[in-house]
């Protein structure tokens, strides 16, 4: 998602909107709030929030319909709606749902599921942290080996905490406290390579939304090692989901506002829907119906018609593979040459 400023100035009439690089810069204050709230919990709260926050993976259905499963809808409606995307991607969709079916098909026959969790959590770390160091190379200008390398460093320190969290439950003291140790390796390692690459940073602004990044990282660590475990994955969640929707909103009203272009904006102009409520509305709405009812819907259907009781065929499986066809796409469509990129444009 890195790309040259544009003013709005500089965009054709039918093109209103900008990504402004302040307001994706300003969803960092999540960092400082929840550090005091955590601050505050310990000093005046005895703890409170720490014992009674969700703290377990099966806790966290408020929070997926929330965060995690809305801007991944989003995406793909952008996507399917829009017919020209799907033709320009057809052979990519096509290639990566038959990887993702071979993989995760075939391979589950003698691939290990703590295989497969930790090679998803990876991809999901990984996807989360390259778009935000992709936007921010935009300001930053960092030459391609030290945004590789702050990008690993925050992947690897990332990915051990992603795990702590998630796997807690089935970890002994041991390789928990190992994880504990790698991560705080990785952190302090990302620490002293930003404080070498910031050199190449030529602006105050840049240097801003530099260490914003590492801080998403640092504070999501302290937060596990406190065990604010919501708080942690809270933290670049926020930052992450926030920062799609701001794209999503801006691309669908710069491509729609004039003319609707698929059937979604025409409907909602028909009913005098503002265009920028349209994505956010409709992608919450589904993840709430999917990950609330879509299972047990399943289930009672494929009971009925066939006899066999399919568990989970929404929340783990549909969910899952448009999460994985999402952090494919994501990479793809917004770069330069994307059909997307035609109606995104940045200010400061």
């Amino acid at each position: 998602m890195s790309a040259h400023i544009i003013t709005a100035q500089d965009l054709p009439d039918e093109r209103k909107l900008t990504v402004s690089f302040r307001l994706l810069l300003g969803l960092y204050a999540i960092i400082p709030l929840c550090l005091i709230l955590q601050m505050a919990d310990g000093w005046f709260w005895h703890g409170f929030l720490r014992e009674n926050l969700p703290s377990k993976p099966s806790h966290f259905l408020l929070f997926q319909i929330l965060f995690g499963t809305p801007h991944i809808l989003a995406s793909t409606i952008v996507l399917v709606s829009n017919a020209d995307y799907l033709r320009f991607y057809k052979r990519n969709l096509i290639a990566v749902t038959t990887a993702i079916a071979i993989i995760f098909g075939v391979g589950s026959l003698f691939i290990p599921y703590q295989v497969f969790y930790v090679l998803v959590a990876a991809w999901t770390v990984y996807h989360v942290l390259k778009q935000q160091h992709g936007v921010a190379r935009g300001v930053c200008r960092l030459p391609a080996w030290a945004f590789y390398l702050l990008l690993w460093l925050s992947v690897g320190a990332g990915l051990f905490v992603y795990i702590g969290i998630f796997l807690k439950n089935s970890l002994d003291a041991q390789q928990t406290e190992w994880l504990k140790q790698i991560a705080g390796l990785l952190c302090t390692a990302l620490v002293l390579s930003a404080l070498y690459c910031q050199r190449h940073v030529t602006t105050v602004f840049g240097k801003w939304f530099l260490w914003s990044n590492i801080l998403l990282v640092l504070s999501s660590f302290y937060l596990y090692l406190q065990q604010y475990y919501l708080l942690a994955i809270l933290v670049p969640r926020l930052v992450h989901d926030s920062t799609a929707y701001i794209f999503y909103v801006t691309h669908d009203y710069n491509k729609h506002h004039q003319h609707p272009q698929n059937f979604l904006y025409r409907y909602a102009a028909r009913c005098n829907v503002h265009i920028f409520i349209v994505l956010p509305v409709c992608s919450l709405v589904l993840a709430f119906f999917l990950q609330a009812y879509g299972d047990n819907i399943v289930s009672v259907l494929t009971e009925f018609f066939f006899g066999v009781e399919i568990r989970k065929a929404v929340t783990l499986g549909l969910l899952g593979y448009l999460a994985l066809m999402h952090y494919y796409t994501e990479a793809i469509s917004w770069k330069g040459d994307s059909p997307y990129r035609q109606f995104i444009a940045f200010s400061k």
